[in-house]
Parts: structure tokens; sequence; C-alpha cells
């Protein structure tokens, strides 16, 4: 499954760091950021509970870029 979201990240090598840090979250199979859109792809591996896992992603890019935003 692939769903898309809205990001809030202030420069392109934050949007670099976070993509990094989504990309080794436990259920995402692949992520891409795109920091002149402000969105986030991410696709999970198959049967995860995407909320626990955004839960994870979310986590994992405040420690990278604390003031971030990913709205769920």
């Amino acid at each position: 499954m692939k769903k898309t979201y809205k990001i809030e990240v202030d420069c392109a090598n934050c949007a670099n760091l976070m993509e990094e840090a989504a990309r080794k979250t436990a259920g995402v199979a692949s992520a891409t950021v795109n920091f002149m859109t402000q969105k986030m792809i991410v696709e999970f591996d198959e049967g995860q509970d995407t909320g626990r896992v955004m839960d994870n992603v979310l986590k994992a890019c405040k420690r990278v870029e604390p003031d971030c935003e990913i709205f769920l």
C-alpha cells in the first residue's frame, strides 16, 4: 500500500534526512520526500498497520529534524 502525506520541512537537506530515517523504519518498504512539493510518499510492507508505522516514521523524522511535521 502506498500513501501520500503532506509534510512541513525547512530545507532540502532536512528532507533528505527525513527520507533516510523513514526508509529505515520497520514496516516501510520505500519512502520518498519531495522538499519542493512538501510531500512524503510511503509504501508500506504487506500487512502493516499504517497508523502505527507512521507514528514510528514521525518519531524517527523528529530525531533528525525536531521541528518537522507530517500531517497524518
